[in-house]
């Protein structure tokens, strides 16, 4: 949980004159912990969407970003009651709603969805390479590895860091090369903290995915073309009743 980290934004100030600037001020909390040595407190000032100057509570003071930034932190740096007052925003601001949102937020987890496929290995690698691929879990930190029989696999296994799907959820892949054996059991496990005891998920080797999909395709048009035919042989014969025939001379 400690590799986590969160942040919060708080909209202090938004002034548009009438001919059309604009002068903004965006203080923000950052924290992996309720720690207070884990909290670092930013406020920010902008004029047009530029960040000219921000205190940020790590260093102490003021910093510009700009030739006008510069100046404006050097005054601010100077006035004892302008520091003071930033130093006590981290505590009446983020000390203080911290335990609530650590609490709300990063106490929670979601477990992940797992699945096992394999795909096409490079050119003159292994005759065979599996995907374990983990979707939708919170938080961050995450293990998956492979074993066969039981045993944990060690050599040919890569896989991917935890990547962000930017709504608070992650995914990661690892990938086994190997070469198949008969009768063995390869298997992905995750460890997780949405987890009491770490997924098992076996693959099954019976038919590659792709060729158990064009199974599926090929069944579902037989049937549609077993419906229809049975649809137009139905109707044939309700018109062949209704028809009356003429003798002929």
């Amino acid at each position: 949980m400690a590799s986590s980290l969160i942040r919060f934004f708080l909209l202090f100030i938004t002034v548009y004159t009438a001919d059309g600037f604009l002068n903004a001020r965006v203080s923000r909390c950052e924290f992996n912990s309720t720690d207070p040595k884990d909290i670092r407190y930013i406020d920010s000032y902008y004029y047009n969407k530029l960040r000219f100057t921000w205190f940020d509570s790590n260093v102490g003071e003021f910093v510009g970003f700009t030739e006008y930034g510069v100046k404006n932190a050097e005054y601010w740096n100077n006035l004892p009651g302008q520091l003071a007052a930033e130093r006590a925003d981290k505590e009446r601001y983020c000390q203080h709603n911290i335990g609530v949102w650590y609490s709300n937020i990063l106490s929670k987890s979601v477990k992940p969805y797992i699945r096992v496929k394999s795909v096409d290995p490079s050119a003159g690698k292994h005759p065979a390479m599996l995907v374990c691929s983990a979707y939708d879990f919170y938080p961050k930190h995450i293990r998956v590895k492979w074993t066969r029989d039981g045993q944990e696999i060690t050599s040919g296994v890569t896989s991917t860091a935890e990547l962000a799907d930017g709504d608070w959820y992650y995914q990661v892949h690892s990938h086994l090369e190997y070469t198949p054996r008969s009768g063995e059991k390869i298997s992905c496990v995750v460890e997780h903290a949405s987890l009491k005891q770490p997924l098992v998920t076996d693959w099954d080797p019976s038919l590659p995915e792709s060729e158990r999909n064009q199974i599926a395709i090929g069944a579902s048009g037989l049937i549609l073309g077993l419906i229809l035919s049975l649809a137009g042989f139905i109707y044939y014969k309700r018109k062949a009743k209704g028809r009356i025939l003429v003798p002929t001379n």
